[in-house]
């Protein structure tokens, strides 16, 4: 069978400058202005080896819609104690969907709005829960 491996999530933003300074902020992502293949500016994220593709949304390009919806929910970011990420990000000014709270035994989560209503998980994981 095939092994495969993370490469990138990719994201559509009405400003996607703004958008990267906000993962910049939140995250410490590197900020990487790049071009996609079809000539247009695109500015790219890295998070920990995980790659965040913004590309500009055009003006007739719909607003996500309201939860909930089929398709893609949310990205997960992984930290070793969620609390301490939690108060991290308050500090910083970020908005959160759900405050940080036990699943189930070893998985802790939380969900941040970020820009564009896109949700991102936070989680801990302990005693390698799934």
């Amino acid at each position: 069978m095939p092994r495969y491996t993370r490469d990138h999530i990719h994201l559509r933003s009405r400003d996607p400058k703004a958008t990267a300074q906000y993962y910049h902020h939140m995250f410490d992502a590197k900020i990487v202005e790049t071009v996609q293949t079809d000539g247009r500016p695109r500015v790219d994220l890295e998070i920990d080896g995980l790659t965040i593709c913004i590309a500009k949304a055009q003006p007739e390009h719909d607003s996500a819609p309201d939860r909930p919806y089929v398709g893609l929910d949310h990205f997960g970011l992984q930290v070793e104690d969620l609390d301490e990420a939690a108060a991290d990000l308050k500090k910083r000014g970020a908005e959160f969907y759900s405050e940080p709270r036990l699943l189930r035994p070893g998985l802790k989560i939380a969900f941040v709005r970020a820009p564009d209503d896109v949700r991102i998980e936070i989680l801990e994981r302990k005693n390698n829960a799934t």
